[in-house]
């Protein structure tokens, strides 16, 4: 039997922390889904199709073969079903991301019944202060985002700066 996960987030940017999170499960996993969603409480910066591309050309870039991106919109474990996932895949930086995170974990294991999973993968503490909506008030004072971004979303924040 394969071992897939999904790993959600509205990745909007993916951050260097997301890319952590990646190449770190990926071993863990004979495929990945990773699954950008739209955040509906977030301003977003990137539309879900540009997110997807971004995140598309980050694993690439990488050379990790077993992810595929791909938007989705409504409860994550539904998805994980349709992919026949076990496992969720989150990232923790904080205790406030873990409180947040366990809750979702008890939504999600119970309303698949029991069936899908989450493991918590702990950022590395370059990326423990990385987030994306700290990137987004980076870009919005245009200050450097190269720091916590991969390069090819830092050129993309930079091509969307100019064109406003």
């Amino acid at each position: 039997m394969k071992r897939i996960a999904v790993y959600p987030g509205s990745f909007d940017p993916i951050t260097n922390g997301h890319m952590d999170i990646i190449k770190r499960a990926a071993p863990m996993f004979d495929h990945i889904y990773v699954v950008v969603s739209k955040n509906f409480e977030k301003n977003p910066l990137f539309s879900v199709e540009e997110r997807v591309e971004l995140v598309k050309k980050c694993v690439e870039e990488l050379k990790i073969t077993n992810v595929t991106v791909e938007s989705f919109s409504g409860f994550i474990y539904e998805y994980a079903k349709t992919k026949k996932a076990s496992t969720i895949v989150r990232g923790l930086r904080t205790t406030n991301d873990f409180v947040k995170e366990y809750s979702l974990f008890t939504y999600n294991y119970g309303l698949s019944n029991k069936k899908i999973d989450t493991i918590f993968l702990c950022a590395e503490l370059e990326n423990i202060f990385t987030s994306s909506s700290t990137v987004k008030e980076v870009v919005s004072f245009n200050g450097d985002t190269s720091p916590y971004v991969p390069s090819i979303v830092d050129q993309a924040i930079r091509a969307k700066k100019n064109k406003k």
